[in-house]
């Protein structure tokens, strides 16, 4: 499947969304959130969410879909690159509300950010999963394998950029999920 690679990125992002919605509740059961916990959530939605996965669909999938006839200034490509924006316009005043949280312990803007980027997400990747992925999968068939192999390099080459590896991202995750349940 041409999207696999993308699929097992949502994987990773559901989890860490999964330990955002746990830090959510500890927050509004008054409990406080170390930065052990919130930067490396920061980190990941900036980082790994905005820069590795949307790099790898904006700069591979996007484009290949293109080149198969899909449009991209309206339909599911431009509604998702919409989103792309949003996402990170989100992130970034969850990173301002964190730090702003870490500084004077006031949860308003953290749990309000936070909850708007947990909704906005799931139902972006849910979009992407269960619409643009089955066309994807569908309409680039015969190119799987030369994909996938671009998507890898994408990745390779955004979190190089970033100066990580997936398994540092996948670890980050895999702590989060045990700090939070």
């Amino acid at each position: 499947m041409t999207t696999n690679s993308l699929k097992k990125d949502h994987d990773l992002i559901e989890k860490v969304l999964k330990s955002m919605q746990a830090t959510i509740q500890l927050l509004n059961d008054g409990k406080k959130i170390p930065e052990s916990i919130l930067m490396p959530v920061v980190d990941f939605s900036k980082n790994f969410t905005i820069v590795c996965h949307h790099g790898k669909e904006e700069e591979t999938l996007f484009p290949a879909l293109e080149k198969a006839g899909m449009p991209t200034r309206m339909g599911p490509i431009a509604k998702m690159l919409m989103e792309h924006d949003e996402t990170k316009k989100i992130a970034n005043k969850m990173e301002i509300s964190s730090q702003k949280y870490l500084e004077s312990g006031d949860t308003a803007e953290l749990l309000s950010d936070m909850q708007q980027y947990v909704e906005h997400v799931t139902q972006h990747l849910w979009k992407e999963n269960n619409r643009l992925f089955m066309m994807a999968d569908m309409r680039l068939q015969g190119h799987s394998d030369e994909i996938e192999n671009d998507l890898e390099k994408t990745e390779e080459t955004k979190l190089n950029e970033i100066g990580n590896k997936r398994e540092h991202y996948e670890k980050l995750a895999e702590d989060l999920s045990q700090k939070t349940s």
